[in-house]
């Protein structure tokens, strides 16, 4: 249920062309929400697949992060999330949903 939330979210803050020209992939313990900015419009679906980045996160986490209730550097330095691959990607991400 959470990953629905979660994907549904993700969704509405990318909008159709979010400017990121990236794929990331957000790895939680119910499933996987893979997002490609590289196509417009952008899509969000659950497919597990390789992406620019990939962030390991729990989903309830990934929504404190999203809604602002976490601090992203704070959840990294304690382990609650971890990130693989473009930390450019990355960074565009945070700002992505920092604009939301």
């Amino acid at each position: 249920m959470s990953l629905q939330i979660l994907t549904d979210r993700i969704k509405e803050i990318l909008g159709t062309n979010s400017g990121l020209n990236a794929t990331a992939r957000f790895v939680t313990e119910e499933g996987t929400v893979f997002v490609d900015g590289k196509s417009i419009p952008n899509s969000v679906s659950n497919d597990d697949l390789e992406a620019d980045a990939t962030f390991e996160v729990s989903t309830k986490n990934a929504l404190k992060l999203i809604d602002g209730e976490m601090n992203a550097m704070m959840a990294l330095m304690t382990g609650k999330l971890k990130i693989d691959g473009d930390m450019g990607v990355a960074m565009k991400i945070a700002e992505t949903f920092k604009e939301r």
